[in-house]
């Protein structure tokens, strides 16, 4: 029987934002810190965190293997995948990209992703 070490960090009030498990990283989501900007702003912010994020956590958005990405406006996703490409270059983890009535406050998008540890 093989146990499983799991290690929290990064606690917010709610949440631990990083979770490692068998060798990944799960990030909770994650929004922009000025949601009044557009969408492709939203998206680039929210990636820098994340680069900040998998960085304490011992890895880099190269061993990012999967995204869940949240957005009020489907219409706008051009703007996010614009950033999303610049950010992760030919690396691209799976996503899944999901329309949602609303995320709180005026945030047009969360992303949540998953990382390989190292």
């Amino acid at each position: 029987m093989s146990i499983t070490r799991i290690t929290r960090s990064i606690r917010t009030p709610i949440m631990h934002r990083a979770v490692e498990a068998n060798g990944f990283v799960f990030f909770g989501g994650t929004i922009a810190d000025d949601t009044s900007v557009s969408m492709g702003d939203q998206t680039r912010n929210i990636l820098g965190k994340i680069a900040g994020y998998l960085k304490d956590a011992g890895t880099d958005k190269s061993r990012v293997v999967s995204a869940s990405i949240f957005v009020t406006d489907l219409s706008k996703k051009k703007e996010m995948d614009a950033a999303w490409t610049e950010f992760f270059g030919d690396n691209l983890p799976t996503r899944a990209t999901v329309g949602v009535a609303d995320l709180g406050g005026s945030a047009l998008i969360e992303v949540v992703v998953t990382a390989l540890k190292g």
